[in-house]
């Protein structure tokens, strides 16, 4: 199999559910969210599982052609740079992530959008391809 294909079958329904998560437990994920961008174990975790995650993906699917299969490689190397920042510079993950989430509004808007890119990925994953 593709592994653009491969990879929208594994991002695309994990940012549905996220998405979906979000949007039905917004009170929830508020709390998870604040409780996340604090200076801890939690930052430095999440940093580190972004950071492998995306270097995975870079190093499989460093594709720039200007298709919809680029849409994986930009993700693979927002997923490396956020953990690398998560990691290095904590108070800047901080600062960058309490500009995005600054309410339930913010966290709704994030939801639609990975929502809306998970569908679309999932979509080019699980329709036939000749």
């Amino acid at each position: 199999m593709d592994r653009s294909l491969f990879l929208a079958r594994l991002v695309g329904p994990t940012f549905v559910a996220v998405a979906l998560g979000m949007l039905i437990n917004l009170g929830m994920y508020e709390s998870m969210i604040v409780e996340g961008l604090r200076a801890g174990i939690l930052l430095y975790l999440s940093g580190l599982l972004s950071l492998l995650a995306g270097l995975a993906i870079v190093n499989l699917h460093n594709r720039w052609k200007m298709e919809w299969r680029v849409i994986i490689t930009v993700l693979g190397w927002l997923m490396t740079v956020g953990g690398v920042i998560r990691i290095v510079l904590p108070q800047v993950a901080i600062a960058v992530g309490s500009m995005i989430y600054s309410g339930a509004a913010s966290t709704i808007v994030v939801a639609l959008i990975a929502g809306t890119l998970g569908a679309f990925l999932s979509f080019k994953g699980y329709t036939r391809h000749a």
